[in-house]
């Protein structure tokens, strides 16, 4: 993993992805920048958020880390996880087994990142700013720690 790799980070940038993908079938971000104190994650979309837009996504990220949900991987075949997701980021030679992550019943997708055990852990989740240029909206966060 990386130098500045966070389980937490990252775990919460699925959440928004899944979000993201629920309120605008946007899909998940085609870009993702996860610092431990800081993340951005790109979407193809047409416009910028609305402010309330921006605080509704951000109320139902903290819906999810509120629940408390299990994130675990599961196994499953290629040809399986190809009916249900889009294996476009996988690397070249990835192997027929893939790992799912399952954020509860909220969210799975291939990923061999390292992730929290639970949404609690991730501490309150804060939409920074966001943008939109050229077909890209970028959504900037932070999470706070722990309680």
């Amino acid at each position: 993993m990386a130098k500045n790799y966070d389980p937490r980070m990252h775990t919460a940038e699925h959440i928004l992805n899944q979000t993201m993908d629920r309120l605008f079938a946007c899909g998940r971000c085609f870009s993702a920048h996860v610092n431990p104190d800081k993340a951005k994650c790109d979407y193809h979309f047409d416009r910028d958020l609305t402010e309330a837009e921006a605080r509704d996504v951000e109320a139902r990220v903290n819906a999810v880390v509120a629940a408390d949900l299990p994130v675990f991987a599961e196994s499953m075949a290629r040809s399986e996880a190809e009916a249900l997701f889009n294996l476009e980021r996988l690397p070249d030679g990835a192997s027929e087994e893939l790992r799912i992550i399952r954020i509860g019943d909220y969210d799975a997708c291939p990923c061999i990142g390292e992730h929290v055990d639970r949404t609690g852990a991730l501490g309150a989740f804060r939409l920074t700013t966001h943008s939109f240029e050229n077909g890209v909206l970028r959504l900037r966060f932070k999470l706070a720690k722990p309680a």
